[in-house]
């Protein structure tokens, strides 16, 4: 083939470019656009809350609530469809099949997804934790409570597997790990023990040990010892630990807008959100004769050293 001619190239290339430009805007719509679809087994108000403040968030996205009853199989459901799951029912019902579509799983702690996945994860599914993070707990401790340094912590058959992770987070802030088996709640022994040796007591959040049942043992005796114990959530604060470190429904909107924005290959295993808050009880404070927490000082202070590699 001989050279084309300059007028001949000229609308070669202008025809590429119409071909180009046409093709990006037939894209664009699947490319920018995406089915979001939440489920829980409750259909409430706050599930609707969440579901609309959701769509508000991203307009361009086709975002929808369907109770998990009125689900087909997950394997039924395209391909390109993202699943965000609000409850546990709706993780066991997207683990009976291998072949769903990308799936979120929202609000779920550490200890539940054990329970339900042993050490196993997965293909598809992304963990996003809702209990607060042990180094974010452990930094809470060390801006409110700068003088404790044996860190007394309860744990049971279903949280012993925390412990590790603790202790290695514990070792480069100067931290001792104060361990203490309570597998019996009813027996207060193990407290007193604990207590004891301790300067500040953290909670995990396992249900077994941080229950309405346990609550009242675990605080008055916490009192009597002026031993503040730290977490193991926001409704243990309310319930009167001095404070912890939490997410709200403003904090996971945030997590699922950046996590939406990236195709779901990239999106990670498991996560903790970035944005969180921090609550303290300033009644408690006062009892134990602590200062005050100004929650949103800690908070940022806590947030700048995570910044920080």
């Amino acid at each position: 083939m001989g050279d084309l001619s300059p007028m001949t190239h000229f609308l070669t290339i202008r025809l590429w470019r119409h071909g180009l430009l046409l093709a990006c805007l037939l894209l664009a719509p699947f490319a920018w656009s995406a089915d979001i679809l939440l489920t829980a087994a409750e259909d409430g108000a706050g599930v609707q809350a969440f579901t609309q403040a959701l769509a508000q968030q991203r307009p361009e996205d086709h975002v929808t609530f369907t109770p998990l009853k009125d689900l087909p199989a997950p394997s039924q459901l395209p391909a390109s469809t993202r699943v965000i799951l609000l409850d546990l029912p709706g993780l066991d019902w997207r683990l009976q099949d291998a072949q769903g579509p990308p799936t979120l799983v929202l609000r779920i702690s550490r200890l539940q997804a054990r329970q339900r996945l042993g050490s196993t994860h997965p293909a598809k599914i992304s963990l996003l934790w809702s209990d607060p993070p042990l180094a974010r707990q452990l930094q809470l401790i060390a801006n409110i409570l700068p003088q404790a340094e044996r860190i007394g912590v309860l744990y049971g058959p279903d949280s012993e597997f925390l412990l590790p992770e603790l202790i290695q987070f514990a070792k480069p802030m100067g931290l001792e790990i104060v361990p203490q088996l309570w597998d019996n709640t009813s027996d207060s022994r193990p407290l007193q023990t604990l207590f004891k040796n301790s300067d500040v007591l953290l909670g995990l959040d396992d249900p077994q040990l941080y229950n309405p049942k346990t609550a009242k043992n675990l605080l008055l005796s916490s009192y009597a010892q002026q031993l503040p114990l730290v977490g193991p959530n926001a409704g243990f604060v309310r319930a009167g630990s001095l404070a912890s470190t939490y997410s709200d429904q403003s904090d996971w909107l945030a997590v699922l807008d950046r996590l939406l924005d990236h195709p779901p290959a990239n999106w990670p295993r498991t996560l903790y959100p970035e944005h969180f808050k921090v609550v303290g009880n300033p009644q408690v404070a006062r009892s134990l004769g602590i200062e005050q927490v100004n929650e949103a000082a800690v908070a940022a202070r806590l947030a700048e050293g995570e910044k920080r590699p």
